[in-house]
């Protein structure tokens, strides 16, 4: 084995009138950029968001490919911090390192899986990044934090790189984004004849029966059940990331860009956090619908807070899933170290109200990153319980592979930290189509009807929001088109004269 590259951090604290939004628009036309948060809502989770582009190294694993766990642990053991900065900068920071994402069918390489449902959508299985540099914003204090490494040998000083993205911040300083319109979503269910399915709600029905009858028989407590809904998309990406970040901000929203496809993800959900030698997983388990700016909309909101509060079917679902955490982090925490730190709780988000719970645990001090995926990926909230049959139920029951859809996105440090989102409420853009899936937690009381509803609610503003951006890059060629033509006959004129 090869000795890790020694690595040494710089940074640059900043008070700048730059915005995300501008800063995620400066970012997104470099190369393979990557943008995790960038909008209000990033203060009640992570309380970072992070920018970067260029990177230095790109790890992409395809599915078919072999031993992702040894070509994952032979880039991470690349690179070493010198640490001398900790103490110097806040914690949860990007300290340089790798973002990206880790699709749902990686499970196929930690537990041995049936693999049977079709894969439609070629992209990576991985495709991590490394950045030498990166752009922060604290949202608690509204500064900006401007990162980088020196590496010994590769032509460009530590100093250099900060100017470099220094550079980009003065650029969105300069940078208006101007937001397509909300497309009603706020006020109207999306027309679902935009979009087709995966699967019809006719097998939608006889699935939920399928799984119902599994749990009866013993073979499972919990299913998580998933469609997906696809659509032309023939606009930039960004522009579904602007508008879902205006619209539907989320605390673990995310950004991937590449030639070939995008990925933009409004997820609320917490997968994993890592720091300081302690681990925490925030599992998501019941959903109502949230309505803003709409008649009655707060007597409506009151009425589904309440529901959500006294649920006991959903209660019930979120403690199954609490329970399988624990076990799961089980694998890599020190003994008598797990607690739940935070009971159930509501949380409020644009479209919805979430029930969640915390995990924490101490991690022993043999345990690596790799060791932490395969403990706990992908998360219980969207596989079910017990964890591996619910794994291949699901394989058996949804048709089509999840992709990025359920996996994680986000960061792995070079100090160590790790922040992982759960990838629900997310896009794939990739050949002129988008594709968004929801689901649900299925038990044996769940209601067909309701449940089939709850992924409508899930997936209604990921719907809006390609409607919207599609709709609005239409309306701005048509006006381009009419302002060519006139001046086209403005010139056939001039012509003839």
């Amino acid at each position: 084995m090869s000795k890790s590259i020694e690595t040494h951090l710089r940074f640059r604290k900043v008070i700048s009138p730059a915005t995300p939004p501008g800063m995620t628009q400066v970012v997104s036309v470099r190369n393979l950029p990557s943008v995790l948060g960038g909008n209000v809502s990033v203060a009640d989770g992570n309380r970072f968001s992070t920018w970067a582009a260029e990177p230095k190294e790109v790890l992409q694993f395809w599915g078919g490919d072999k031993d992702p766990f040894v070509k994952l642990q032979q880039v991470l053991d690349k690179y070493r911090l010198d640490n001398a900065h900790e103490t110097e900068l806040p914690k949860g920071l990007f300290r340089c390192g790798w973002m990206g994402y880790f699709g749902y069918e990686l499970n196929g390489y930690i537990e041995k899986l049936p693999q049977r449902a079709a894969c439609d959508i070629n992209i990576p299985l991985i495709h991590l990044c490394f950045y030498d540099r990166a752009i922060c914003y604290d949202h608690l204090e509204g500064k900006w934090w401007l990162v980088s490494l020196g590496i010994a040998g590769d032509g460009e000083s530590a100093e250099a790189k900060l100017d470099s993205v220094e550079h980009l911040l003065r650029q969105a300083e300069k940078t208006q984004v101007i937001l397509p319109q909300a497309g009603g979503f706020y006020n109207e269910s999306p027309d679902l004849s935009d979009f087709s399915c995966n699967i019809s709600r006719e097998y939608y029905f006889k699935a939920i029966e399928r799984i119902q009858r599994y749990i009866y028989e013993g073979d499972v407590y919990q299913i998580n059940f998933s469609q997906r809904f696809e659509a032309a998309y023939n606009t930039c990406p960004i522009y579904l990331y602007h508008w879902q970040n205006h619209y539907n901000p989320s605390p673990y929203a995310a950004f991937i860009g590449s030639d070939d496809f995008s990925i933009v993800s409004a997820s609320p959900e917490m997968f994993i956090t890592v720091r300081e030698g302690f681990i925490s997983t925030k599992p998501i388990k019941g959903t109502r619908r949230r309505i803003t700016g709409a008649q009655g909309a707060e007597r409506i909101n009151e009425v589904n807070f309440a529901d959500l509060v006294q649920s006991d079917k959903e209660q019930a679902e979120l403690n199954m899933i609490v329970d399988l955490e624990r076990n799961d982090i089980a694998r890599i925490c020190k003994p008598g170290s797990r607690n739940v730190i935070q009971p159930r709780t509501i949380e409020a988000y644009p479209t919805v109200f979430h029930a969640v719970a915390t995990v924490r645990g101490e991690l022993r001090d043999d345990v690596g990153f790799c060791d932490i995926l395969k403990g706990v990926f992908p998360g219980g909230s969207i596989t079910g319980a017990p964890k591996i049959r619910a794994m291949e139920i699901i394989d058996e029951l949804e048709p089509t592979q999840r992709s990025v859809y359920t996996g994680s996105i986000g960061y792995i440090g070079l100090d160590g930290s790790v922040c992982l989102n759960i990838a629900i409420r997310t896009i794939i853009i990739t050949s002129g189509r988008a594709f968004a899936q929801t689901g649900g937690g299925i038990v044996a009381d769940s209601d067909p009807q309701a449940e089939w509803d709850e992924t409508i609610t899930k997936a209604m503003a990921l719907l809006a929001g390609i409607n919207s951006v599609q709709r609005t890059a239409c309306s701005r060629q048509r006006a381009a088109d009419s302002v060519q033509r006139i001046a086209d006959s403005v010139q056939r004129v001039k012509g003839s004269g």
